[in-house]
């Protein structure tokens, strides 16, 4: 099993839903780095379970334990290892799917490929696991905060509900859906709401920026940047789509509409989202992520067991009527990942 991302920033991630805790280590931060624990629990806390009325009731402090590779809050440039605690495990929730294959998750695949799995949650396949992502993607944060760029995400869509550009980034953080558009977060928590009153779930897409990227970032052939950025991405539990730039819209376009023409001052639009041959442009790199409906849903559903028998299935205990608030702070985490690394690739790419 591949836990492990990325070349020269490298995070590895452990831990299960309802194991003892989660964690990640990161190796390749530079030294001399200041590793802000402040900084790494607030981007936690973005994620943590239990945090608004449209999210899972599960409690975790996610509390940031930084267990090495920082002395006296800077990098030392040895592995930044950093452990999450669970606290809050019902797995009796899941004692009466033990054998059985949910609907939508991972535990039909995971069983036929290792003849074993851990049903409390999916195990490794939870969501839970992006926990330790997201302090990862802190520490690249901070490393990247160095370099004047910034990434940031919003929900863009729940559902039917679309949020309209242009996007007010100030409220982001100001509701529960994480919308850059206030005129939009009412009817996107209504649609979460009536989601969960009817025991189902519902879906919704994530749009994101990279500012201040320098040219040249991504490998020319294999490694380019807006492929390792779908890896990325996709890696993710419940992205099922990827859009960098016009993405499917330049399908109905020419040539002439599509290509970023330039003048003195730089490119005069940005349809390529930032992104050329595989490298960056200059450009704010823009992205769009397809997110699917939760797949725990308490409605009465057809499946079968590990002996092939049809079988009726509910789905207890505590889960997300929607994914998109929660998944903001994990993509903005991976597109982290991805700039730090490759920031360290470009040192040696000329003398």
């Amino acid at each position: 099993m591949n836990s492990s991302f990325g070349t020269l920033f490298t995070v590895t991630t452990f831990g299960e839903s309802h194991g003892k805790a989660l964690g990640a280590v990161i190796d390749g931060v530079p030294a001399g780095i200041a590793i802000q624990e402040d900084f790494i629990q607030k981007e936690l806390d973005r994620r943590k379970p239990g945090q608004s009325s449209v999210s899972t009731a599960r409690k975790e402090a996610d509390r940031c334990e930084i267990l090495s590779g920082v002395f006296e809050g800077i990098s030392t440039g040895t592995p930044i290892a950093i452990l999450l605690r669970n606290s809050d495990q019902h797995s009796s929730d899941y004692s009466n799917i033990a054998d059985i294959f949910r609907p939508g998750h991972a535990d039909y695949t995971f069983h036929k490929k290792y003849g074993i799995r851990d049903y409390r949650g999916g195990g490794r396949s939870s969501g839970r696991e992006t926990a330790a992502r997201v302090a990862a993607g802190a520490v690249a944060k901070l490393f990247l905060k160095e370099q004047g760029i910034t990434i940031r995400a919003c929900t863009c869509q729940i559902g039917k509900i679309k949020a309209a550009p242009p996007y007010n980034w100030e409220e982001v953080e100001k509701n529960i859906v994480r919308t850059a558009d206030a005129s939009a977060a009412e009817d996107m928590i209504l649609a979460v709401k009536n989601a969960a009153a009817n025991k189902d779930s519902i879906g919704g897409a994530v749009y994101g920026e990279i500012l201040n990227v320098p040219p040249g970032l991504g490998e020319a052939v294999f490694d380019k940047l807006d492929a390792l950025l779908a890896h990325a991405f996709m890696s993710i539990g419940g992205i099922k789509a990827v859009e960098i730039g016009d993405g499917f819209a330049v399908a109905e376009k020419n040539g002439s509409e599509n290509n970023d023409q330039m003048d003195a001052e730089g490119f005069k639009s940005n349809h390529a989202g930032g992104i050329l041959g595989g490298m960056s442009n200059g450009n704010t790199i823009t992205f769009r992520l397809a997110v699917k409906p939760t797949p725990s849903i308490a409605a009465l559903q057809k499946s079968i067991n590990i002996s092939g028998e049809e079988v009726d299935v509910e789905i207890h205990g505590r889960h997300d009527p929607c994914l998109v608030p929660r998944i903001v702070p994990v993509v903005e985490a991976m597109a982290a990942i991805v700039i730090a690394d490759l920031l360290l690739r470009n040192r040696a790419a000329r003398k």
